[in-house]
């Protein structure tokens, strides 16, 4: 936790056909991420979402 309140390290990104990347949302762990990405990445879907932790702020 911060001073600004709770921190999110997980996030989960939508990367489409083109390569093109988007954040969908930031998550405080891992496992919260996964379960939106699998709900995200159902069969026959075009788009590939994946979970990363965010980078430290500088």
């Amino acid at each position: 936790m911060t001073d600004s309140g709770p921190v999110h390290p997980w996030l989960v990104i939508r990367q489409d056909d083109n390569g093109n990347r988007y954040r969908v949302g930031r998550y405080a762990t891992q496992d919260e991420a996964q379960k939106v990405a699998d709900t995200l990445d159902a069969p026959g879907r075009e788009r590939l979402y994946r979970v990363e932790r965010a980078a430290p702020a500088s």
